[in-house]
């Protein structure tokens, strides 16, 4: 069985940073997934923020992060992170991993539906 374990969210303010991870097991279905971050605001629909692929040379960004927001992925340490930086209030959601774990080498799926595997999600808060 694969899981996804995301931490690292909380309050924070505006202008300040987070780092959210997301540990996953087994190690084999780490090493065969292209990594992704998705939010989900209240009332709002499920968004890219950012994906890695499983070679780690492609990343992709949502419009909204782009220049604040970085992901890497530790294939050692099976995680993927999340590091947010100049955090907005309206960049607070329910922050989610995914993993696909079919994708090849170095593609990098946008679409939701391409994840097979998500964790439980960790709320971002960040206030004005």
């Amino acid at each position: 069985q694969v899981q996804l374990v995301e931490s690292g969210g909380g309050l924070v303010q505006a202008g300040g940073g987070l780092r959210l991870s997301c540990a996953v097991t087994p190690r084999y279905a780490f090493s065969r997934s292209a990594m992704a971050w998705f939010r989900q605001a209240p009332g709002a629909g499920r968004e890219l923020v950012a994906a890695i692929s499983r070679s780690t040379s492609n990343t992709n960004y949502g419009d909204s992060v782009k220049g604040r927001f970085t992901i890497s992925r530790d294939n050692d340490k099976n995680t993927v992170y999340l590091q947010m930086n100049n955090l907005k209030p309206e960049d607070t959601a329910v922050y989610s991993c995914a993993a696909d774990v079919n994708a090849i080498l170095h593609t990098i799926p946008s679409d939701s539906g391409a994840y097979d595997y998500w964790g439980q999600g960790t709320q971002v808060t960040v206030s004005s």
